[in-house]
C-alpha cells in the first residue's frame, strides 16, 4: 500500500460532499458511463439469499438495488419513498388501517407503467407469489410475515395485506429486507417443481430479471458485471447509460483502481476500504472525495449454547471482558477517530437512538476492576499472569474473526491483547474464506466471533437461533434465549404508537446491555469514495441510482 501511494501524484484533498452539486446538467451527448466497485465476488444477486448464507459479500444489497427495486425504498434519511407503488401506505392517506381488534390492513397501488425488465407488466399477482415464496422457504425468512394473515390481489394493480396483529414497519412490505417482488411468470414453475433447488436457480445470478433502473448486460465471473439503463423503468430512463461494477479481491486492488482513475464510486462503505486506507487514498486522489458513514457496531458475539469454557455464560465474566477493552483507543487507532463508542448495536442515525440512552448500561474502561470481577468468579492469577481455576486449569477462550475485512481482523487482535493483559488466555482464529459460508461451523463456535452487529432486534429472539433442525439458518448468532426478552421483542414489533414503542425498545436494550448479550465496541465508519464528476450521490448511494449523473 505504501509503495502504491508513494508512486501516485500527491496533493491536497478536495473536501466536498460527494455529489453535492445536483443542479448542473451533463453537457455531452455521448453515452454516459461510470465504473463502480465492490470488494469480493457475489455468488448471488439476492440480498435475502446472500444474508441466509451466514457470510454475505458486502455490495450484494447495493447491486440488487441497482437492478431491482420494491414497492418503496428507504432513502438516505431512512424515510420510505414510493417506487413501484404510487404511494407509501400511512394512516394519514388511508392506506394503512388499524382496526379496533388489533388487526391491520395495508393497501398498495402499483404504478400503471411498472414492468419487469423482459417487458412483462408487474402485477399484484407477482406480490402474492412473492409472499408465498417468503412464507415457505427459510432462506427468505422475514419477521413481517409472521404477522400476516393474507396477501390478496383484488385487481392487477392492487395488493391488500391483511395483518393478524400490528407490525410497526408495515409500510416497508415488498421492499429491501422485507422481500422485493419476484416475477411469477419466470419463477412459479420452478418453485412448484423443486422448492429445495429454488435458490440455486441461474435467475438469482447472471439470469436475474428485476424491475429496477438497470438490467444486466454482462456478468463475468471473477471480474465484473455491466448493467445498462432500463428504458422501461417505472420512474423513467436513468441518466447514466451504463454502469460497470468491478469485483475486486482486496483493499489494495480497490485503492489502486481508484488512484488510477479506473473507479468512479465504491458502492458500499463497509468491507471495501478501511478508514486508514481510505484516508490515504483521499489524500492522493485529486479527482474525488471521501464521505464517512457510520454503520452498525463492530463487536463480538458470545456463544450461549454449550460455550467453552462454560464461564462464558456468566454475565459477570462478559462484563469483565468488556470493561477490559479500551474502546476509545480502538477508535483512535482503527477508525482514525472518526467513530464513537457503541454502548449498543443501535446506530446514532436511528431515529429512536436518542430516546433510549437512559436505558443503556455502560461499561467504562477499567482493567483493574475487570480482574477483580474474574477473581470473584473463583479464579486466581498464576505466576505466569494468567487466571486459573481451582483445578489449575488456565482460563482460555477462543476468539474468531470473519475473513476478508481488516476491521474485523484488527479488532480481533486488539481484543485478544486486552484480554491477555488482564490474564485471560485467547486463541485467535481468522476463519478461512471457504468456512465463511459454513453455517454450522460459525453457529457452533465455542467462544466469541468478531463481526458487524446490525441494529435489528429480531436477532435477539430465540425463534431466530440457528440449529441443526433449521439447517443453521437464523439471525440470532449468539444463540441467546430468554423468554422475557422474547416477549419484549414480540411486543416491540406490534407497538405502533412511537412513545410506547420507545419504552419497549429501552427495556430490550437495557436487558441486552445489562447481560452483555453482545460485546459492542464502536460504530464502523465506512468510507464511500466518489469521483468529483459524479452527481446526486448520497450517503446511501444506490437508493436513487436512477438519478445518478456525471458532469
Amino acid at each position: 500500500m505504501a509503495v502504491l501511494l508513494a508512486g501516485c501524484a500527491s496533493g491536497g484533498s478536495n473536501p466536498r460532499q460527494a455529489g453535492s452539486d445536483q443542479s448542473q446538467p451533463a453537457r455531452s451527448s455521448a453515452p454516459k458511463r461510470v465504473t463502480a466497485a465492490i470488494r469480493g465476488e457475489p455468488k448471488v444477486l439476492s440480498n435475502m439469499i446472500s444474508r441466509a448464507g451466514a457470510g454475505r459479500v458486502y455490495g450484494v444489497n447495493e447491486i440488487e438495488m441497482i437492478i431491482h427495486t420494491g414497492l418503496s425504498i428507504a432513502d438516505d434519511q431512512g424515510e420510505q419513498q414510493p417506487m413501484l407503488a404510487e404511494s407509501v401506505p400511512s394512516v394519514e392517506n388511508g392506506l394503512w388501517k388499524v382496526l379496533p381488534d388489533g388487526r391491520m390492513e395495508t393497501i398498495w397501488k402499483i404504478r400503471q407503467n411498472a414492468k419487469w425488465q423482459d417487458g412483462t407488466p408487474l402485477t399484484a399477482e407477482d406480490l402474492v407469489f412473492t409472499a408465498q415464496v417468503i412464507r415457505e422457504l427459510p432462506e427468505f425468512h422475514e419477521v413481517a410475515f409472521t404477522s400476516i394473515d393474507s396477501v390478496t390481489a383484488p385487481d392487477p394493480r392492487t395488493v391488500v395485506v391483511s395483518w393478524s396483529k400490528p407490525f410497526i414497519w408495515a409500510n416497508t412490505m415488498f421492499s429491501g429486507t422485507r422481500g422485493v417482488p419476484q416475477p411469477k411468470h419466470l419463477l412459479e414453475k420452478s418453485f412448484q417443481e423443486d422448492k429445495a433447488a429454488y435458490t440455486q436457480l441461474p435467475f438469482w445470478s447472471d439470469a436475474y430479471v428485476g424491475a429496477g433502473a438497470y438490467k444486466i448486460r454482462d456478468f463475468v465471473r471473477g471480474s465484473h458485471m455491466v448493467v445498462m439503463a432500463f428504458d422501461g423503468f417505472v420512474l423513467g430512463k436513468p441518466k447514466i447509460d451504463e454502469i460497470e461494477i468491478k469485483f475486486l479481491p482486496d483493499a489494495n486492488s480497490v485503492a489502486a483502481n481508484i488512484l488510477s482513475g479506473l473507479i468512479d464510486l465504491t458502492l458500499v462503505g463497509q468491507g471495501t476500504l478501511s478508514i486508514e486506507q481510505a484516508l490515504q487514498v483521499r489524500d492522493q486522489w485529486r479527482d474525488g472525495t471521501l464521505t464517512p458513514v457510520l454503520a452498525g457496531s463492530v463487536g463480538a458475539f458470545p456463544q450461549f449454547i454449550n460455550p467453552s469454557p462454560a464461564i462464558i455464560a456468566e454475565p459477570q465474566f462478559r462484563r469483565a471482558l468488556l470493561m477490559s477493552i479500551d474502546r476509545q483507543l480502538m477508535i483512535d487507532t482503527l477508525q482514525s477517530g472518526l467513530s464513537e463508542i457503541a454502548h449498543t448495536n443501535f446506530t446514532p442515525q436511528n431515529a429512536e437512538y436518542k430516546d433510549i440512552q437512559g436505558y443503556l448500561v455502560r461499561y467504562d474502561y477499567d482493567p483493574r476492576r475487570s480482574m477483580q470481577m474474574i477473581e470473584e468468579l473463583g479464579y486466581a492469577r498464576a505466576p505466569d499472569g494468567f487466571f486459573r481455576d481451582g483445578a489449575g486449569q488456565r482460563l482460555n477462550v477462543e476468539l474468531r474473526s470473519t475473513p476478508g475485512r481488516e476491521v474485523n481482523e484488527s479488532v480481533t487482535l486488539s481484543m485478544a491483547e486486552h484480554w491477555q493483559r488482564i490474564g485471560v488466555g485467547v486463541d485467535t482464529v481468522i476463519m478461512p474464506l471457504q468456512r465463511n459460508q459454513d453455517r454450522e461451523y460459525r453457529s457452533t463456535r465455542p467462544g466469541f466471533e468478531v463481526v458487524g452487529q446490525p441494529d435489528d432486534l429480531i436477532r435477539f429472539h430465540s425463534a431466530e437461533i440457528p440449529t441443526a433442525e433449521g439447517r443453521y439458518i437464523g439471525d440470532n448468532r449468539t444463540r441467546y434465549s430468554n423468554p422475557e426478552l422474547d416477549a419484549l421483542v414480540d411486543r416491540y414489533y406490534v407497538t405502533i404508537p412511537r412513545a410506547e414503542r420507545v419504552q419497549v425498545l429501552g427495556q430490550i436494550l437495557n436487558h441486552v446491555t445489562d447481560r452483555v448479550v453482545l460485546l459492542s465496541l464502536f460504530y464502523e465508519a465506512g468510507p464511500i469514495m466518489a469521483a468529483n464528476r459524479m452527481q446526486n450521490i448520497t450517503s446511501v448511494p444506490t437508493w436513487n441510482v436512477y438519478a445518478w449523473d456525471v458532469r
